[in-house]
């Protein structure tokens, strides 16, 4: 039997570093309706929901005709965990795959998208986050994590990759993060767990106004100019 496979696109209307980050507007358009596009393009989901605090996502979401649905205010909240946000959509919104398509990571692409979607069910997953692999010398909390301090400085070519979590997408089996929440209150990451790299440009998440310009200037580059192969 085909799963059945819902995008859900969380928008809350708060922001605490960017206001209304996921309304600002590049090549007049509103930031959220990039990534609704490249959802829709990839012909993976039967169905892409907003799922947003504010009404002002519904006229977003009927203009591209996709599915609205409006969580209490309560998980509008800064303080709000994603855990909750998937749960009371879940249950609401009966499904075998979700997936966060991430409002603001507007450079990933269809068919990135439906790839991710693909490892997903191929390796029988319970969750997945997609993540940037980068071959930098690494510390944390001042100790090296991929190179040793006693030998020579290594090239970068020669490291081992660290990999850092973009959340461009996040990815859940319904039925196992419901168990897993109801057991632990908890399940963005539980039972058979995945890591998927994406491209760099996916990576990029506008979390501040810095993130908006850089991403800004890609898009209004890439429709200028199409010699850039990844806009292609």
């Amino acid at each position: 039997m085909k799963k059945k496979i819902f995008a859900m696109i969380p928008a809350r209307i708060g922001s605490q570093r960017l206001k209304k980050k996921n309304l600002a507007l590049i090549n007049k358009k509103p930031l959220i309706e990039y990534v609704i596009q490249s959802a829709k393009k990839s012909r993976i989901f039967d169905k892409i929901y907003i799922n947003s605090d504010d009404q002002i996502f519904k006229k977003i979401a009927l203009k591209n005709n996709i599915n609205f649905y409006l969580r209490n205010k309560k998980f509008g909240t800064s303080n709000t965990k994603s855990d909750d946000v998937v749960y009371d959509f879940l249950i609401n919104n009966k499904c075998d795959i979700i997936v966060w398509v991430n409002p603001i990571a507007p450079l990933q692409k269809s068919k990135e998208i439906k790839e991710v979607v693909n490892y997903f069910i191929n390796k029988k997953l319970n969750s997945l986050i997609t993540t940037n692999q980068l071959k930098n010398h690494a510390i944390y909390q001042k100790k090296p994590l991929n190179f040793k301090n006693k030998d020579k400085f290594a090239k970068t070519q020669n490291l081992n990759p660290v990999e850092i979590m973009v959340y461009s997408l996040m990815i859940w089996s319904a039925k196992s993060f419901i168990r897993n929440y109801k057991k632990k209150k908890r399940a963005i990451l539980h039972g058979r767990v995945g890591f998927y790299p994406v491209n760099k440009f996916s990576g990029i998440i506008v979390k501040d106004k810095i993130d908006l310009e850089i991403v800004s200037k890609i898009l209004k580059m890439s429709k200028k100019n199409n010699s850039i192969k990844y806009f292609k």
